[in-house]
């Protein structure tokens, strides 16, 4: 006797029997109990969720007469008088099915309506299932729409497709559609355990949680690779076989890697990555088996009161990672094994590029660190800050106003950390800095106005007007305070620390020597009360502030605002 497969075998062949599509029989069920039948159908989803099966059985709904041969239209088929068996068997008379793959032309579709005019032979109802039926050409579409809006009483018409977009809306609004959604891997997991507890194949939990992530919510596809898990274990199941024959990696290799990436130990990951290569597992599956896991540790960390689930052995290792490596790493972790997968065709071989996956959240941890020394260091050691001389205060109106071509808008005033990084790359590379990012409006910070701010406004303002200083040079010129002239010695001050290397400073030195100030910088890392970029702000504030006072005072503004109730959109209005 010839085998027949598990996903043929275990075919639903009632409603009762289908599994993950709730939704879908409801409405059936519903419509076939109040005999409120439609004349056509359509089911979507993806492969292996049931689509031809759900048409199947809604034909033998449509024609079952029951064991007495005697029932009419019901939702519960009986499955054994002729109507039930032959469709069953694919040899019922008034059921067509048509494979639009195939046969897509408008003459094989002429040839299936011309059967439309006869009334059933043996059934109730004649049942036309079109599958695929997207693959049809648009001639063909056409040919069969007056049918599809107005059969005759005893024909109903079942589509189905993977891929509803490219069906012509004619077709769709002359349709009741259901969309049968991927079912969940605990829903199939359930399942397997029911097909293989009655085709008595030992089997291990994890194994089958295995088979079922694999499947992708095709049902299909998990009874297939149950198939091929069965010969593959000779007549058993068990988790280290189907592991091999996914190719998937073992979960203590995954954990051990995210807990070398939350140690930051960039030896341990560079091992366990030769162990995979070695072992000639797919780097792709490694990336998605991480990426599982660091969404689960996100929802844990997201929501820690979850119930856990005590059917998972992976669940105490996944709290385990998820209290060890922080909510944000763990976030972009996560971005990175979903981005780096579309990489690794990239990479000189596969696991050249899964290391470098991996080894890209290193910088960022050491990065986060030594910001967190920095900021230590300087909490416990306030003392070593230099100190601040008083310098006479001055109203920011008593301040000299930089001519309007050589003011720069608020958002020129600082670059972030980041922006400090990539202008560098950009000037390394010979490019050109893009336009600044605007900033939120703010209150300007107040000025400590000396005369040494005065000069050195006005010699920024030109250097700046002449583009002698661009990129970082720029911002060390524009964010420093001039504290003191002595002869050749100049000292700046900033706020901040990358603007103080030595890099920054010789360019800015060398700009200054090319406006004929031949001088030797020194620059220290303290508060500044008196800059340019904080000059350039308030005269910013003090146009804008102009600019808006101008607009209320108009009248025609004002009988907007008067008789239709208009209303100035905050942050609009921009200074001349």
């Amino acid at each position: 006797m010839s085998y027949l497969v598990l996903a043929r075998k275990y075919r639903p062949r009632n409603f009762s029997e289908m599994v993950g599509q709730e939704h879908v029989v409801q409405a059936l069920t519903n419509a076939l109990s109040q005999q409120r039948l439609h004349h056509a159908y359509l089911f979507t989803g993806t492969r292996g969720v049931g689509k031809t099966t759900v048409s199947r059985v809604l034909a033998k709904s449509l024609n079952c007469t029951g064991p007495d041969g005697e029932g009419g239209i019901t939702a519960t088929p009986c499955g054994v008088c002729p109507a039930c068996t032959e469709i069953e068997a694919g040899r019922f008379v008034d059921y067509t099915e048509l494979d639009a793959a195939s046969n897509r032309g408008v003459d094989e579709v002429q040839q299936l309506l011309e059967q439309a005019v006869y009334k059933p032979v043996q059934g109730r109802f004649k049942v036309f299932m079109i599958d695929e039926v997207h693959m049809l050409t648009n001639t063909a579409f056409n040919a069969m729409l007056k049918t599809l809006e107005e059969p005759p009483e005893y024909l109903k018409f079942v589509l189905a497709t993977t891929d509803p977009q490219k069906v012509p809306v004619t077709v769709l609004s002359r349709c009741l559609q259901f969309n049968l959604r991927p079912m969940v891997p605990e829903t199939v997991m359930a399942q397997l355990e029911h097909v293989l507890a009655a085709e008595q194949v030992p089997t291990e939990s994890q194994a089958l949680r295995l088979l079922a992530r694999a499947a992708r919510g095709s049902m299909r596809d998990a009874l297939s690779l149950t198939d091929q898990a069965i010969a593959f274990g000779c007549g058993q199941i068990n988790e280290t076989t189907v592991r091999q024959m996914l190719g998937s990696v073992d979960r203590g290799v995954v954990f051990s890697l995210i807990g070398a990436l939350a140690a930051g130990d960039g030896k341990t990951v560079v091992d366990l990555s030769d162990q995979l290569r070695a072992a000639g597992l797919s780097a792709a599956t490694t990336l998605e088996d991480m990426a599982s896991v660091l969404q689960r540790m996100a929802v844990l960390q997201a929501a820690p009161g979850l119930p856990a689930d005590d059917t998972d052995p992976d669940a105490p290792d996944i709290a385990r990672l998820a209290a060890q490596l922080p909510a944000d790493e763990t976030q972009l972790l996560y971005s990175l094994c979903i981005h780096g997968r579309a990489e690794l065709g990239l990479a000189p071989d596969e696991y050249a590029g899964l290391t470098m996956v991996l080894l890209r959240l290193l910088p960022f941890k050491q990065a986060t660190a030594s910001a967190a020394a920095t900021a230590e260091k300087k909490t416990l050691n306030p003392a070593e800050a230099p100190a601040v001389q008083p310098v006479p205060v001055r109203e920011p109106s008593a301040l000299p106003r930089p001519e309007p071509d050589l003011v720069l808008a608020p958002a020129q005033q600082t670059l972030s950390a980041a922006d400090m990084v990539a202008a560098t790359v950009r000037e390394a590379a010979g490019e050109s800095a893009p336009p600044p990012r605007a900033a939120p409006a703010s209150e300007p910070p107040p000025v400590q106005a000396t005369d040494e701010g005065d000069f050195w406004h006005a010699l920024v303002q030109n250097l700046v007007a002449r583009e002698t200083i661009t990129a970082l040079a720029r911002e060390l010129a524009l964010q420093a305070q001039l504290l003191a002239r002595d002869g050749d010695q100049w000292t700046l001050r900033t706020e901040n620390e990358s603007l103080a290397s030595a890099g920054v400073r010789e360019r800015l030195q060398a700009a200054l020597l090319e406006a004929g100030h031949t001088v030797r910088l020194h620059v220290e890392v303290g508060p500044v009360a008196d800059s340019p970029s904080r000059r350039n702000t308030i005269a910013a504030a003090r146009r804008l502030k102009a600019a808006e006072a101008l607009l209320q005072a108009d009248p025609f503004v004002q009988e907007m605002m008067r008789d239709f109730g208009g209303k100035i959109v905050p942050g609009s209005i921009k200074p001349l």
